[in-house]
């Protein structure tokens, strides 16, 4: 007899095969890895019931002068603020355009280009591209600015909760979204409509856009073949996504102001708020993988979740696919809708301190960290708006971890299980399940569950077996290496 440590490495490996995943955690549900122990995700509770009406697509959180902190949340047709107290307020622009819930894709007649595709088989989806409607939210000082895509307008909002955001003087119009500089500059994308143009007021005046030789107001256009999606700043530059590449903005004073270059290709951003920056680091998930810019250069994340991910991505409402920072755990959750689904339904996570990923299921429109209020912040398609991180509620999903094939022997052996040694936190907070073949396409058996004991008495024979970790959803249990005792019963 021996016993087998089943020391697995932190985080979700899920490409390729899935004997290619032996000896890795495959599958996995509201978990994460700290420590190299598992555990649950923290929970959420409901803040506001219906607290906006639509579903959110774009989130910011500050703090006024006064010390007042706020909430702003757009959506297809409306614009949102609420404070401490849970007070919304509509300040809509009287005049906004009307956008889009959804995206829509045309690949019907007329959607496409003419003779591009065979007789009597289904069309590609390509052609005429609709995006859901977005938001790019920045603070101006303390005052909100916003614009979305649908509508093009530059809007301010100045605190006052009797009035509404209102279209910002003197700005470019038919914008596809905006964005502040460290230095205090208003950068409007796409500004005018040409998709790779960035303009800029003036530095302190947003209501200063011609150039002149007593002011800073200024304009580029990037040299790319892509259209610009998004942009965020960071310590002394701001990073301009477009959906091919990355460009990098430094101020470097009149009279040119602004200097834009290049800094990364084909990693183009998959949608206008699949970004988000951590630690002085921008991350985002682009069209077929995640990316990185430190402030120097652009690195491609290796994703261990890469083939269930972009195998599975609803590709027609990328668009809705929203990047959340979970600084307190050192995350960032891309919330997508899988193939099946018309909104959000999964999360992709990637811890960049311990450099692994999780994956799982939930249903979430937009959010923001924490550092304002005490927990992050997230929406669902009903607007409903919670907090993250706080109790063990997770709506009655099942918590969970699954293993790939592990090896219980050497070479072609068969072996017989008969012991589990747990290693708990708190022992029977956790329950688990084996899967067995003989083969990597054999007939899989199941066997337990088991509640944990020391030790906890089993009985399987297999070449290889697959573990399945079950938690309490009421317990902050922590699961470390467990060792199963298994005997050699020969070959099969």
């Amino acid at each position: 007899m021996a016993l087998i440590p089943l020391n697995l490495p932190a985080g979700v490996y899920r490409n390729g095969t899935e004997y290619q995943q032996s000896n890795r955690w495959r599958d996995a549900n509201l978990v994460r890895w700290e420590d190299n122990s598992l555990r649950p995700i923290g929970g959420w509770r409901e803040r506001i019931e219906t607290a906006f009406s639509g579903v959110v697509r774009g989130m910011l959180s500050w703090t006024d002068n006064g010390g007042d902190k706020w909430i702003a949340a757009g959506t297809h047709d409306s614009l949102f603020v609420t404070n401490e107290n849970n007070s919304v307020t509509d300040i809509t622009p009287t005049a906004l355009t009307t956008g889009s819930v959804d995206a829509s894709q045309n690949t019907g007649f007329g959607g496409g280009f003419y003779g591009t595709s065979y007789f009597g088989v289904p069309r590609p989806e390509e052609g005429a591209y609709g995006e859901a409607t977005t938001w790019s939210l920045d603070t101006w000082g303390e005052y909100l600015v916003a614009c979305n895509p649908s509508d093009g307008v530059l809007y301010e909002w100045e605190l006052d909760t009797g009035g509404v955001a209102d279209p910002i003087s003197n700005a470019p119009t038919d914008n596809l979204g905006l964005m502040v500089t460290e230095e205090r500059f208003l950068f409007a994308l796409g500004a005018g409509g040409n998709p790779r143009k960035v303009q800029w007021s003036d530095r302190e005046a947003n209501t200063t856009w011609t150039p002149d030789a007593t002011n800073e107001a200024g304009s580029l256009t990037l040299q790319t073949q892509g259209e610009l999606m998004a942009g965020i700043r960071m310590q002394g530059r701001a990073l301009l996504l477009t959906d091919t590449d990355a460009h990098a903005a430094t101020y470097i004073g009149p009279p040119y102001v602004y200097g834009i270059e290049r800094v990364g290709t084909n990693c183009g951003l998959i949608a206008r708020k699949a970004l988000a920056s951590v630690d002085n680091i921008v991350y985002w998930m682009g069209v077929d993988g995640f990316f990185a810019f430190d402030g120097t250069k652009v690195d491609e994340l290796q994703c261990d979740v890469f083939d269930y991910v972009f195998d599975s991505i609803n590709r027609v409402q990328k668009s809705k696919i929203y990047a959340m920072p979970n600084s307190g755990h050192d995350e960032i959750w891309w919330f997508y809708p899988d193939e099946a689904a018309n909104d959000n339904t999964r999360y992709v996570a990637f811890n960049y301190k311990e450099n692994h990923w999780m994956i799982g299921s939930v249903s979430r429109s937009a959010g923001i960290d924490r550092g304002v209020y005490p927990y992050p912040m997230a929406t669902d398609i009903s607007g409903n708006l919670y907090e993250h991180e706080v109790g063990l509620n997770v709506d009655g999903a099942t918590v969970f971890a699954e293993t790939g094939p592990l090896s219980l022997g050497t070479g072609d052996q068969v072996m017989i299980a008969s012991k589990l040694i747990p290693d708990e936190q708190t022992q029977g907070d956790t329950i688990a399940k084996f899967k067995t073949r003989f083969h990597p396409n054999d007939v899989e058996r199941e066997y337990g569950s088991y509640t944990m004991s020391t030790p906890t008495s089993v009985r399987f024979t297999g070449r290889q077996v697959r573990m399945r970790i079950e938690g309490d959803k009421l317990a902050k249990w922590r699961v470390g290496t467990m060792r199963l005792d298994v005997t050699p019963r020969g070959t099969r």
